[in-house]
């Protein structure tokens, strides 16, 4: 099933169970899928929907953040709560020896020298693993790779 398809028939399910926070979540997902696909003049596509939904994350993250640096616990559990939502929808992310795994092989198989090949790793990274890995947590990796 796509994950459009998914998050319809999540919808569905949550309206009816009148689960509130994950109505809310996937409304919200709605709408933003409706303006990307306004935007693009196309219907979107897996891959859009995951950027979609990385976005979304980024966001939560970023308010639980902040709502715990200003000390307001509440906002910071309905973020979390949402957080859990959304992470529904995204792949199984890699562990962290997948990760140095398939950073070696891209290495070999780009041919990276140094530091200033990073760009073609992390290309070749997105390319292989879009949306299951960490990207601040895969650059350093990278990184420090491309640096011994």
């Amino acid at each position: 099933m796509s994950i459009q398809g998914r998050i319809e028939s999540d919808y569905i399910v949550a309206y009816k169970a009148k689960d509130t926070v994950r109505l809310a979540v996937l409304r919200h997902l709605k709408t933003a899928a409706k303006n990307r696909e306004v935007e693009l003049l196309r219907p979107l596509t897996d891959d859009d929907l995951l950027d979609l939904v990385s976005r979304q994350l980024k966001q939560r993250k970023d308010s639980i953040e902040q709502y715990e640096k200003h000390g307001r616990d509440d906002l910071a559990a309905v973020e979390k709560a949402e957080l859990a939502v959304l992470l529904d929808y995204m792949p199984k992310p890699l562990s962290d020896a997948e990760l140095a795994e398939a950073i070696e092989r891209l290495v070999a198989e780009t041919g990276a020298q140094g530091p200033k090949d990073m760009g073609k790793v992390m290309a070749a990274l997105t390319l292989g693993f879009k949306g299951r890995y960490d990207g601040k947590k895969a650059s350093e990796a990278v990184r420090s790779r491309l640096s011994s």
